[in-house]
């Protein structure tokens, strides 16, 4: 596993140039790309091909026949390190079930970069990747997320970023604090650090199009900064205990933003069930 620059060239490493000129088989996400870097730094690939989202499947068989005759396979991707949101996973796991030797050879991470210069916590945290495209399926993942409290990576496209951050604005609150970091290693690389609606305030004042490749940090929930998580089923135990079913559920429902008719049939359901086991 091969770990190739996220812009700047210079971040290259002796080690993986020498690994890359003495594989016997390169395989890279795009070879055009990877063909550039090889150039640059006057690497003869002995053989080129590729290995992306949509032939990985394909691929992996014959790699791992090639590495038993004795073939030295590195793998690329287009920037920073292998299987990071970028295709390998079969490959490596393939290795491993056939007792192949699988090594890094470390370098550039986008994730640890942005985490690095962010300025929020780095002793825990989650790694989410790109965020769904469409908008309901991100709100959903962003609300599974809203009581997480190690801080948070996502990678982000610059046309959709303006739309994620507005989006964690409502579910996670304005005042969360967060990074955008753009560009990173790259010439015009920026870097922006408040809250979120400091972020998004910034982003909707953009009059040209924003590019590049964007990395958002956001910290994790704490007791300020983020809604409790409340166990539905504990709720509506307890008050049924101590409450008939109907005040009950709508007392749950104030608490959790539940439909109250909703709750109120499953604490039925509750208590049949606890009746069905006593008996």
């Amino acid at each position: 596993m091969v770990a190739t620059p996220i812009g700047n060239l210079d971040d290259f490493s002796a080690r993986a140039i020498r690994v890359l000129s003495e594989a016997t088989v390169i395989a890279a996400e795009d070879t055009r790309r990877t063909r550039t870097l090889l150039n640059h730094f006057g690497i003869r690939a002995q053989r080129l091909l590729s290995l992306h989202d949509h032939n990985e499947s394909q691929r992996v068989n014959g790699l791992i026949e090639e590495m038993r005759n004795g073939s030295d396979v590195a793998l690329v991707s287009d920037a920073g390190t292998p299987l990071i949101s970028d295709p390998g996973y079969r490959l490596v796991r393939a290795a491993r079930d056939q007792s192949i030797d699988v090594l890094t050879i470390p370098g550039p991470s986008a994730v640890t970069s942005a985490l690095s210069i962010s300025g929020l916590a780095t002793d825990r945290f989650t790694f989410e990747g790109f965020l769904p495209s469409r908008r309901s399926a991100r709100r959903a993942s962003l609300e599974s997320l809203v009581g997480e409290t190690r801080t948070m990576v996502f990678f982000e496209s610059a046309r959709r970023v303006a739309d994620s951050v507005s989006d964690l604005c409502e579910i996670f609150g304005e005042q969360r604090e967060a990074a955008l970091c753009r560009e990173m290693t790259k010439r015009f690389e920026s870097i922006l650090r408040g809250d979120l609606k400091e972020i998004a305030r910034y982003l909707a004042a953009q009059t040209e199009e924003i590019k590049g490749e964007i990395v958002l940090v956001v910290s994790g929930s704490s007791e300020m900064t983020g809604p409790a998580i409340v166990n539905e089923a504990l709720l509506l135990d307890l008050l049924g205990k101590a409450l008939p079913p109907r005040q009950a559920s709508e007392i749950a429902a104030r608490i959790t933003g539940g439909r109250k008719n909703d709750l109120y049939q499953r604490l039925l359901s509750l208590q049949a069930g606890k009746n069905k086991s006593s008996t």
